[in-house]
């Protein structure tokens, strides 16, 4: 198996058998502009850590796996041109050439399997496009999370996508979709939607219990916990739903289109709220590493306890 490479405080935590949350880098890499990207980035690392976990943001640097990033490999990522983002189609084409690349919520979720890491805490996960029928453009993610059995906390499904097919396929693939302390479903920057939840859970305790029955079941693939951004932070989907078509119909416009397609998206409504949704992303994305790290500590301390007739 290919190697790989432990940040020093994740190497200890497994020696220790403390819970640990894995983290994507394409928020780095493709997600925020220099400098918001690498001061978030160790924002959201030390929300892991305040709430009793450690942070393990994966990449793979110069053809290897990194599972856990030092403060300085994370500036240098922070600041390097051309990464290649990587999902589980170039993952292991990545290594192979000795290339470097970001990983999106598919990647981090393969890595976070190979580290025998059982959360993740991301913003908001790929799923359908708009227009799909047409273009049949559909992340990797949704299959992932049907086939690594990781725990991934978010704050739904990015809501430029066609959420309710997104969530559709996600029920088809018979991914749990569990809404955390409401009856709907969030919509990334917005708390709610008029999506209802198809599950709903109040506590991390919860959550921890079902992830560790779905591993004594044996059932393939992971949970998703849809974590509503805090209201303070949120911009209304009233307020973003036109701001969104528009820029959808600008990207198409230009011939904009596949992985190009959400940092475009998410770059272009970045300039319509006048940098609101960047703010709404660092906050909703500090409230699902808090979340993630709780459920992380409830795993830990519950994994021995949970079989099949005992839950």
């Amino acid at each position: 198996m290919t190697d790989i490479t432990y940040a020093p405080e994740v190497l200890e935590a497994k020696k220790n058998g403390a819970p640990i949350v894995a983290l994507e880098s394409t928020i780095i890499t493709h997600g925020m502009p220099w400098p918001h990207n690498y001061e978030t980035a160790l924002q959201v690392e030390e929300a892991v850590r305040t709430n009793g976990a450690t942070p393990a943001t994966m990449a793979v640097l110069e053809g290897r796996l990194h599972v856990g990033l030092t403060e300085g490999a994370l500036e240098t990522l922070a600041q390097a041109k051309d990464v290649a983002k990587l999902s589980r189609a170039d993952l292991a084409t990545c290594v192979a050439t000795g290339g470097t690349g970001a990983t999106t919520v598919a990647a981090t979720m393969i890595m976070a399997r190979l580290a025998g890491i059982d959360v993740f805490a991301t913003g908001g996960i790929g799923g359908v496009h708009r227009g799909a029928d047409q273009s049949f453009d559909i992340s990797a993610d949704l299959q992932e999370l049907a086939q690594t059995p990781v725990t991934v906390v978010c704050a739904g499904a990015k809501a430029i996508l066609d959420l309710p097919k997104t969530f559709e396929v996600l029920e088809t693939l018979g991914v749990p979709v569990i809404a955390f302390g409401q009856d709907t479903l969030p919509a990334f920057w917005s708390a709610s939607s008029p999506l209802a939840a198809p599950l709903r859970m109040d506590e991390p305790d919860e959550i921890a219990r079902a992830h560790l029955v779905r591993k004594r079941l044996g059932i393939p693939g992971g949970q998703l916990i849809a974590n509503p951004i805090p209201q303070a932070a949120e911009i209304p989907a009233r307020e973003l739903t036109p701001l969104i078509e528009a820029s959808i119909s600008e990207a198409d416009a230009r011939g904009i289109s596949g992985k190009d397609v959400t940092p475009w998206l998410l770059s272009r409504i970045f300039d319509k709220t006048n940098g609101r949704s960047l703010t709404s992303n660092i906050a909703l994305v500090l409230n699902n590493a808090a979340l993630a790290s709780r459920i992380a500590c409830r795993i830990e301390r519950l994994d021995g306890e949970i079989s099949p007739t005992n839950r």
